[in-house]
């Protein structure tokens, strides 16, 4: 159980590493996003690759951080039965879950969508719009995202189990109670920090 424990561990690191740095994409979007219009009512000037590259990091950014919300379960959840049923029986349909519902699923995805991707970079294959852009990059945000997904639901079964056999807190508690925002801000902070930019302090 415990080499399981370090699994999990490892896995959970991995999609909290993701989910604090993919923020970026959303940022990297909005200012595209925000250049595009000015560029465009100020030059009358403006590209279809613009609008596409929004497109591919928004993609980017929900697939690869649904492991990420899974680890800190923020993912749309049917509770009004579920959360007033004793805890082992939560945990066991949290069980049910991750192994008929939610395996079968990203390894259904995995398996049609790689040969997908596989064959969109052999033909490299392009948008069909005036200057738009290769179409695998954001193909390929499908298996990484399912598969982050997958090792994080593997990483919560590992979790409820141990729960069960006494070796492990309880899954079902959240994280962190900060909400998207706070963590949005304190993410900010830890990087302005990190870049040796430090706010001066209120006297």
């Amino acid at each position: 159980m415990q080499a399981l424990l370090a699994l999990s561990r490892a896995i959970d690191r991995l999609n909290a590493f993701i989910g604090k740095y993919c923020i970026w994409l959303i940022f990297a979007a909005t200012f595209i996003s925000a250049a595009n219009a000015i560029v465009r009512y100020a030059l009358d000037s403006s590209s279809n690759a613009y609008l596409e590259v929004q497109w591919y990091l928004f993609a980017w950014s929900f697939l690869i951080a649904a492991g990420f919300t899974l680890l800190n379960r923020d993912h749309v959840r049917i509770d009004v039965l579920n959360s007033r049923l004793p805890k082992k029986v939560q945990i066991w349909i949290d069980i049910v879950g991750f192994v008929f519902f939610l395996t079968p699923v990203c390894l259904l995805v995995l398996w049609l969508c790689v040969p997908l991707v596989a064959s969109k970079f052999s033909s490299g294959e392009m948008s069909p719009n005036p200057g738009g852009l290769v179409r695998w990059p954001v193909w390929l945000a499908l298996p990484i995202g399912f598969t982050l997904l997958l090792l994080q639901g593997w990483s919560e079964l590992i979790k409820c189990i141990a729960f069960l056999k006494g070796q492990g807190p309880d899954p079902t508690l959240k994280l962190s109670d900060k909400t998207a925002e706070e963590e949005l801000a304190e993410a900010l902070r830890q990087q302005q920090a990190a870049a040796g930019g430090h706010t001066p302090q209120a006297h």
